[in-house]
């Protein structure tokens, strides 16, 4: 089957402890869609307990089992509904992916004094101040544990740097320790070096943190059995350390783990190739730049030329590397990365990485299910988000675990409609793509000799025309004025 991986959260998804209950709910819908992989949200604690959504990283291994910063349960849900889920999707031979939170750690437990400078914000290899002593909350003893599980302690020599000083406004502090007074080396100089990123920043020049990060996925795939990881904010992560990481992993577990990185570079393929390239090809990466030219094309409407769909692109350039995707949680409405796909163009981006050969697709849980949030702003001007699922996903996922196989014919000639033809295998009977952003339009592709004297009828019922194949296995195939249509044999 066509391996096709859901994120199954977005920001503002519900809390109340009701994720993980309902991934456990859903699991004969997405094996029915032919969802191979779903990619959980961060499942430990959070600085904000019940609340977080996982990216604040407290404890790793209190997977809503401690009480501990004000509640037992993560946002979505306890450790047992988490590792339910997880076995409910298992026997559907589902494969679970979880995200990997490992740059910063959030919501110290005691103060420390150290040595520390100022850095600018806009350049942090730009001194601002004398060294001095600051005081931060750097120590994790994480009492409501009480070392169970493990007996690691976190203090200032972990971390590279804060942001907290008590008694100071909020700045970007580099700790001086003794693991090093510079930040780790980055693969680009944006923000003169982007090491440090929020919280507290974790020094992975520290080997005493490697081994204990290393102990940690260990322990996490022994108990979960998980079969790939989700890794956070590579762009402020060594890339030396993710690639020990992952080895040791791999090693430990006796599996070859699948791992996607998260290097948000839209528009910037060379950065995307040059850490595929530092990192031997040891993760995937999602492709940015793609989801960048969606959300383009989705604002530019019938001026944009629909050949240059994935130019610059990783599903182009690199698709063994590449996880494709039309949005994810940073890109939805209200958040610092905000960049929608405008709903008219989703069935449209959907097709285009569901229904071809290249790349490794992620739907996103909102564009399957829906969503609705309001985002309470500080200034008292709260905003109401209404998201609709796609018109056609289901019916677009269904082609893909039915008809998106074998030998792909692209018809890219026209600025504002592509078409392309699958031709199937011998388990699977083809399918037939055109989609356009200004006109409707009637596209002459070839499907191959095999489906002469066959009619073949739009599965996303745009069309109630049925298509007659010729002997030599040629179709005409219309789409409708800023459309898709998806047409297979009867």
């Amino acid at each position: 089957m066509n391996a096709t991986m859901i994120q199954f959260f977005h920001w503002y998804s519900e809390g109340n402890g009701k994720l993980w209950k309902e991934a456990e709910q859903q699991v004969s819908h997405l094996a029915k869609l032919g969802i191979t992989s779903v990619w959980f949200p961060p499942a430990y604690k959070g600085t904000n307990g019940g609340y977080s959504v996982g990216y604040d990283a407290y404890d790793l291994y209190d997977l809503g089992e401690f009480d501990q910063k004000g509640s037992l349960p993560t946002k979505y849900g306890t450790h047992d509904d988490y590792l339910k889920a997880i076995k409910a999707l298992k026997k559907q031979d589902i494969n679970i992916i979880v995200d990997i939170v490992l740059g910063h750690k959030a919501g110290g437990d005691e103060l420390e004094k150290f040595k520390a400078v100022k850095v600018d914000e806009n350049n942090r290899e730009k001194i601002i101040s004398d060294v001095m002593e600051i005081e931060s909350y750097t120590k994790f003893t994480f009492p409501g544990r009480g070392k169970k599980y493990s007996d690691f302690e976190w203090n200032f020599n972990c971390f590279s740097g804060v942001d907290y000083a008590e008694g100071m406004d909020s700045h970007i502090f580099k700790i001086q320790s003794e693991y090093g007074n510079d930040w780790e080396e980055m693969i680009d100089d944006e923000k003169g070096n982007y090491d440090y990123l929020m919280y507290n920043d974790i020094e992975h020049r520290n080997p005493f943190v490697r081994e204990e990060l290393n102990s940690w996925a260990e322990w996490y795939f022994e108990l979960t059995d998980f079969d790939g990881v989700r890794l956070d904010a590579l762009k402020h992560i060594s890339f030396d350390f993710y690639k020990e990481w992952l080895t040791m992993l791999r090693s430990n577990s006796g599996k070859n783990i699948f791992a996607v990185g998260e290097y948000w570079a839209p528009g910037q393929l060379s950065l995307l190739q040059k850490y595929i390239d530092v990192t031997e090809g040891c993760m995937s990466l999602f492709d940015s730049s793609l989801q960048n030219n969606f959300h383009t094309a989705s604002n530019e409407g019938s001026s944009y030329d629909l050949r240059r769909i994935f130019d610059e692109t990783l599903t182009q350039a690199d698709p063994m590397h590449s996880v494709s995707l039309v949005d994810n949680h940073d890109t939805q409405p209200l958040q610092d990365l905000e960049a929608p796909v405008e709903a008219w163009f989703k069935p449209l981006a959907y097709a285009l990485i569901l229904l071809r050969e290249s790349g490794y697709p992620c739907v996103f849980y909102p564009d399957l299910y829906g969503a609705h949030y309001t985002d309470k702003g500080g200034d008292g001007n709260d905003q109401e988000i209404f998201l609709e699922k796609v018109d056609g996903i289901e019916e677009l996922l269904t082609a893909r675990k039915d008809h998106a196989y074998g030998a792909q014919r692209d018809y890219f000639e026209d600025a504002n409609c592509l078409g392309w033809t699958r031709e199937g295998d011998d388990e699977h009977s083809g399918c037939a793509v055109v989609l356009s952003n200004k006109d409707a339009y009637t596209k002459p592709m070839e499907m191959g000799k095999r489906y002469s004297g066959k009619e073949f009828y739009d599965l996303l019922n745009r069309s109630n025309e049925k298509v007659m194949i010729d002997d030599n296995g040629w179709g005409n195939f219309p789409v409708p004025a800023g459309n898709v249509s998806v047409w297979i044999s009867e």
